[in-house]
C-alpha cells in the first residue's frame, strides 16, 4: 500500500509540473504543488523502503520530470488541442473615402450635432458637419473625409 501512495504522489507531482509549464506559467502554484508531491513521495520512499528505495524514487522523479518537461514544451504535443481555424478578416472596415468622393450627395438620417448618420448612395455612414447642426431628412453634400467619418455640408 505504501508503494501505491508513492506512485500516486509521483504522478501528481508530474501532473502539477506539466500544469505549471503549460497552463500556469509564472504563477508557481503548480511548481509548489509538484515540489510538495515529489518531496512527500521521496520522504515516504526513504521511510518505508530505506536508502535504496529513496534513491530509486529520486531517480524516477528526475527522469519522469525531464521527460514531462521536454514533451510539454514541444510544439507538436499541444497542436492537437490548439485552434486550427484561420482568421481572414480584419477589424478595420473599408474607409468611406474608398467608396465615396467629394461632391457625392445624400440625405441625413439623424440630426448632425455635429455628428450623426447619413445615407449616401444607399449606404449609411457616420458623418460630421462643420456648419453646426443639420436636421434629419436634409440633403447634404460630401466635402471631405477624416479618419472613418465623412465630412458633409447641407445643400442650400
Amino acid at each position: 500500500m505504501e508503494l501505491f501512495y508513492i506512485i500516486l504522489l509521483v504522478f501528481f507531482g508530474l501532473l502539477f509540473l506539466v500544469a505549471e509549464l503549460v497552463l500556469l506559467p509564472g504563477v508557481s502554484v503548480g511548481a509548489l504543488l509538484a515540489l510538495v508531491s515529489d518531496g512527500s513521495a521521496i520522504y515516504l520512499a526513504f521511510r518505508d523502503f530505506g536508502t535504496t528505495g529513496g534513491a530509486v524514487t529520486i531517480a524516477v522523479i528526475i527522469v519522469l520530470g525531464l521527460a514531462a518537461t521536454v514533451l510539454s514544451l514541444r510544439a507538436k504535443t499541444w497542436q492537437r488541442f490548439s485552434l486550427r481555424q484561420e482568421i481572414r478578416s480584419s477589424s478595420t472596415p473599408v474607409a468611406p473615402s474608398e467608396l465615396l468622393k467629394t461632391g457625392d450627395r445624400g440625405m441625413t438620417l439623424s440630426r448632425l450635432a455635429p455628428m450623426g448618420k447619413v445615407e449616401i448612395g444607399g449606404r449609411i455612414y457616420e458623418a460630421k458637419t462643420l456648419d453646426g447642426y443639420v436636421d434629419p431628412r436634409r440633403e447634404i453634400e460630401v466635402v471631405g473625409f477624416e479618419n472613418f467619418s465623412v465630412i458633409v455640408k447641407p445643400v442650400k
